[in-house]
């Protein structure tokens, strides 16, 4: 059995990404910078856009923002935390809609920040996965326009 994770690269008008500093409290990668996301919630029967509604779910519950209404795929993977959990991880491309971005889930959630790509690629301090996140996200985002 595994874990489904879901991911928000968000970008701005101007054109920054929306990253978190995760809670310290968190089991998974307290501490570091990450993008808005969380767990896939089971449901009992059946369930239509299941990621898409978790992303939107996640970004509101952490955050307090709304998204625009196209969200696109931008790729997964699969990684194992420390203690064993297998998870497999989706990110979406997003772009904000309304709302100041805060850091509404104190149980998950430090800080937040508009940070641009040049900045989180360049930051030592980011996780290599969260760097992959944007440069696939930016060209993502290339496509849309």
């Amino acid at each position: 059995m595994f874990i489904v994770n879901v991911e928000a690269a968000i970008f701005n008008e101007g054109n920054k990404w929306l990253v978190i500093k995760r809670s310290e409290k968190e089991e998974h990668a307290p501490g570091e910078l990450s993008l808005v996301g969380g767990k896939v919630d089971a449901t009992s029967g059946y369930a239509v856009d299941v990621l898409e509604k978790t992303v939107i779910r996640e970004v509101w519950e952490e955050v307090g923002i709304r998204l625009q209404d196209q969200i696109d795929y931008v790729y997964s993977s699969f990684f194992t935390t420390h203690n064993g959990v297998q998870v497999v991880d989706v990110v979406f491309l997003c772009e904000h809609a309304s709302g100041q971005a805060t850091a509404k889930s104190k149980e998950e959630v430090d800080e937040v920040k508009w940070l641009s790509s040049e900045y989180i690629l360049s930051d030592v301090k980011a996780p290599d996965y969260v760097k992959e996140h944007i440069r696939r996200a930016e060209k993502v985002k290339e496509t849309r326009t």
